[in-house]
């Protein structure tokens, strides 16, 4: 479903967990004729709008996709400067999101990044830790496919040294091992930038997700974009498989 003009959401039915896809900062430059990081900047301050409109519509947790482990393959003074852009707005944004009572955490292949950014990281993690409202996720050097091997490994290890038996693994096993583990699926994917794919993000999580994409470039993504993806979400009927009728006379 791809974004059209906005309508004010269903509050009575707003997804309890958000996904972003956050695509177009480079094309979002190239159209003024800018440097690229010129769009990776402009597009913090769409990070920060859908935080707060994140909170202010009730989103109990958000995900950003920020930096996939595809993304090392760019030039090497791109993926600089966005780990110096990283480091910069932890540093800006930090003490807001704790002054507004936002939980951060990070996913991803930490030990691709270097000490002093894992040390932010890590510092940020620590500060909001007991912050009750929004729970904010940052995938950084993040990949579905090896989220999921991490999680197999894990399992594995843990029934090599008996702590479980392979009888016992479900579902819900193998997911508390995945980088997101302890929190809801996504209810509702975002994806900008007009590309309508996945880009190996979540590939477990986001199996019942909805999805929405739009044209917009990051960097001009704001209220009114977001206001149109909760209004498509609310219209929307879960079914997980079962029939409509089913989910109805469940309702009687």
């Amino acid at each position: 479903m791809s974004g059209s003009e906005p309508t004010s959401p269903a509050r009575s039915n707003i997804p309890r967990h958000v996904a972003v896809i956050m695509d177009g900062n480079g094309r979002w430059a190239r159209k003024r004729s800018l440097p690229r990081h010129a769009g990776h900047r402009s597009g913090v301050k769409s990070v920060r709008e859908v935080v707060e409109n994140s909170a202010r519509y009730g989103v109990e947790y958000l995900t950003l996709f920020a930096f996939s482990s595809e993304n090392w393959r760019r030039p090497e003074e791109e993926v600089g400067m966005l780990m110096s852009l990283f480091l910069e707005a932890l540093r800006r944004e930090v003490a807001d999101l704790h002054k507004n009572n936002v939980r951060l955490r990070f996913i991803g292949e930490r030990e691709c990044l270097d000490s002093k950014l894992n040390e932010k990281i890590s510092n940020a993690e620590a500060l909001t830790a007991d912050n009750t409202g929004l729970r904010l996720q940052v995938a950084v050097a993040y990949g579905g496919r090896w989220d999921i091997v991490e999680a197999a490994r894990s399992v594995a290890s843990k029934v090599v040294s008996g702590e479980i038996s392979p009888e016992s693994i479900d579902e819900a096993t193998f997911a508390a091992e995945l980088q997101l583990g302890g929190a809801p699926d996504p209810d509702l994917l975002i994806r900008t930038g007009g590309e309508q794919r996945i880009s190996n993000f979540l590939l477990w999580n986001l199996a019942y997700a909805e999805l929405w994409f739009t044209d917009v470039l990051w960097p001009d993504f704001g209220q009114a974009e977001f206001e149109a993806a909760l209004a498509y979400y609310s219209e929307r009927q879960r079914r997980y498989g079962h029939t409509g009728e089913q989910l109805e006379a469940v309702k009687c």
